[in-house]
């Protein structure tokens, strides 16, 4: 797939700005602040419907104004496609697809496919489990767009019976022997939709693991050993068996019995304790947790292996390949690092990088490589080279 054009209107600090990308590779150059990141924000937008940066349309609006327009025309196999986004400071969205506008957002999703590398994806290694999560969750949409679904409705369940753990908690024993029954019921539903979510992560897991594996056995010189881990927070039980072969009834089964050993508790705590919103994933490299022992070098190298793996995995699954967003990346990785991604780019991905300076790029690369200036929500052609 290639972006051919973007039109941004009222969106960030872009009042009225058309792109026409004319070559595989686009660098957006120019100082910090100056809304080279808020292009990459679009693309993704248009993408997954989200942005990694804020989660109010609002915060995405130009100068107080009351909408905002994000459009693009794609190529793909099947054609060229034309897609737009439209939002509300008051809320609400809508969504278009070659002009009509679309009464699920739920076929937007598969429309354009992103893999965005960011220097905040270090937190894949270095931060919480939600970061983790997330980033599963963002893959798992981007391959099977009706996942945004069941995580919405695992979510809808979770909010619900956090509001009755609440009311319990708060009210006499009288109403909390009244609650119970209703409790019984959420217990059911979040068992229901946790187990969608989990055999679908443990699913996806299975196949980027060792498409990642690989990647890095490349970029360290095959002298570090990757593992990924899925950690699911109910206790499966499972022996020699995959979560996303399991019986569902089996992991069921799994919740209800973590679901009464942590009833007290979340009785206490007014929270479900119990479920995929805690669940991790862990990295080891050479049996050790890249979390608290990896070097910044190492750490560098995992993130960089997972990404040219959610690439391949796309492309695989799609069909095409993805675009690339790598925003502000390069200076966080070495010399040896950055060029083994450029090399894993070539010209098989449609790549979009931010960057203050063109120092870190080869001259050779730079020759079939469109670069952009951006100041202030402008963007012009860059003519220097």
């Amino acid at each position: 797939m290639y972006l051919k054009l973007l039109h941004l209107r009222q969106f960030r600090n872009y009042s009225d700005q058309k792109v026409l990308f004319e070559a595989p590779k686009t660098i957006l150059l120019g100082n910090n602040a100056q809304g080279k990141s808020n292009l990459l924000e679009a693309v993704e937008l248009l993408s997954t419907l989200k942005s990694h940066r804020v989660s109010r349309d609002r915060d995405l609006i130009f100068d107080l104004q009351p909408t905002a327009q994000v459009s693009a025309t794609l190529k793909r196999d099947v054609g060229t496609l034309d897609l737009a986004i439209t939002l509300r400071s008051q809320g609400g969205r809508t969504v278009y697809l070659n002009g009509q506008s679309l009464r699920r957002q739920l076929d937007f999703l598969s429309v354009l496919n992103v893999v965005q590398f960011s220097s905040l994806d270090l937190e894949l290694v270095r931060g919480g489990p939600e970061h983790r999560r997330n980033w599963l969750d963002r893959l798992l949409v981007q391959l099977e767009p009706i996942y945004a679904y069941i995580l919405q409705q695992y979510n809808q369940v979770l909010r619900q019976r956090n509001a009755l753990l609440k009311q319990i908690k708060q009210n006499s024993e009288e109403m909390e022997t009244q609650k119970q029954a209703e409790l019984q019921l959420w217990d059911t539903q979040l068992a229901v939709a946790g187990t969608r979510v989990l055999r679908r992560r443990d699913r996806v897991l299975e196949r980027l693991i060792p498409l990642a594996q690989a990647w890095h056995q490349s970029i360290s010189g095959s002298t570090e050993l990757l593992e990924i881990i899925y950690q699911p927070n109910v206790n499966l039980g499972l022996q020699n068996q995959s979560l996303s072969t399991a019986p569902p009834e089996q992991i069921q089964q799994a919740f209800f019995d973590k679901i009464i050993t942590r009833a007290i508790a979340e009785q206490k705590q007014g929270i479900s304790l119990v479920g995929p919103h805690r669940d991790d994933v862990m990295f080891t490299i050479n049996q050790t947790i890249a979390r608290n022992y990896g070097s910044s070098g190492q750490q560098r190298t995992l993130v960089l292996a997972l990404k040219l793996a959610e690439l391949q995995l796309i492309e695989e699954v799609v069909g095409e390949p993805p675009l690339l967003l790598l925003d502000d990346v390069l200076a966080e990785l070495d010399l040896l690092r950055q060029n083994q991604l450029l090399d894993a780019i070539g010209d098989r991905f449609q790549t979009l990088i931010t960057s203050t300076h063109l120092g870190a790029f080869d001259t050779q690369w730079l020759k079939h490589t469109q670069i952009l200036n951006v100041k202030a929500g402008e963007i012009t052609p860059f003519n220097s080279w």
